[in-house]
């Protein structure tokens, strides 16, 4: 991949709100395929494309790059022919199948920004618009679709509600039963539970809606209030998680019967069906001689 087809590549990732993980390539030592610099990119599916090494380096970096997506934080990676023990800072994974060379491969989640929609054209939803903004977060009209359309909410991180009564019902149906993390409604503590009384909620439904939204930080103006709000979202992403499709689920792993390399079971991974049982592999090597006599190996 080119240069310039790599950076088309991330930003139409970025574009689409696809979260990765970048792989680079910090130390290899002979002998290995792989050199400084290279980089490659996981997605959420187990997909690779870039290269940082081959078939083995490629079963191990699928692997760890699923867990650094998983836990949504970036860790070194040293892939090592021999055993090795645990090193500070470092994630260390005996591989056997390499050509005998050792790896240093940095990887990266890159996440999309949070995605906050706001109800409103009042003073509070501006300024929550502008402070949201600053603080790196994508802040969007509800019905940044146009026409007036409810969006699909899906990725959606927050939802907050400043529109002084106009629309408040269904976005606050619409945003709970979406699942958003954080539902915030703009209101006195009266017309809160007023408004959410007038409603066909579950008594857990209403406790989910932040009213007043925003953290009692005594504030006055609107960009205050727009921080206290936001403030609110970031202290609730610690508790409640948005699951999407975009998210890696939990991922089985099998262990290759030929090298015991562990493999994560994603189609993206070798695989071959022998008498009706799925076995997974780190390389075509290992495929090809477990498939030649099943038999030898099938014990493993």
């Amino acid at each position: 991949m080119s240069p310039a087809s790599w950076r088309e590549r991330v930003e139409r990732l970025q574009s689409e709100r696809v979260p990765y993980v970048h792989a680079r390539v910090v130390l290899a030592e002979r002998p290995t395929s792989a050199k400084p610099g290279d980089e490659a990119i996981v997605l959420a599916d187990g997909t690779v494309e870039g290269f940082v090494g081959g078939q083995c380096a490629l079963a191990t970096l699928r692997a760890q790059g699923l867990a650094v997506l998983e836990r949504r934080e970036s860790t070194l990676v040293r892939i090592a022919p021999n055993p090795e023990p645990d090193q500070p800072g470092r994630v260390v994974v005996h591989n056997p199948c390499q050509s005998g060379g050792t790896l240093e491969i940095f990887m990266e989640a890159v996440l999309p920004a949070p995605l906050v929609r706001v109800l409103g054209t009042t003073p509070i939803a501006v300024a929550l618009a502008e402070v949201g903004t600053a603080l790196g977060y994508d802040v969007f009209p509800y019905d940044d679709n146009g026409g007036g359309s409810i969006p699909d909410l899906a990725t959606t991180d927050a939802v907050v509600i400043a529109s002084h009564g106009n629309g408040e019902e269904a976005v606050l149906e619409q945003a709970l039963r979406s699942g958003v993390p954080y539902v915030g409604l703009v209101a006195s503590r009266k017309r809160g539970a007023a408004v959410l009384g007038s409603l066909d909620l579950t008594d857990d439904e209403r406790a989910a809606v932040h009213t007043p939204a925003g953290l009692d930080i005594g504030a006055r103006t609107p960009q205050e209030v727009a921080l206290s709000i936001l403030a609110e979202i970031v202290a609730n992403r610690g508790t409640t998680a948005r699951s999407s499709s975009s998210s890696p689920a939990a991922v089985e792993k099998a262990i290759d019967p030929i090298c015991h390399m562990e493999v994560v079971m994603v189609p993206s991974s070798l695989h071959a069906e022998v008498d009706g049982r799925t076995w997974w592999f780190c390389c075509q090597g290992c495929l090809d001689k477990f498939v030649a006599d099943p038999a030898a190996y099938a014990g493993a």
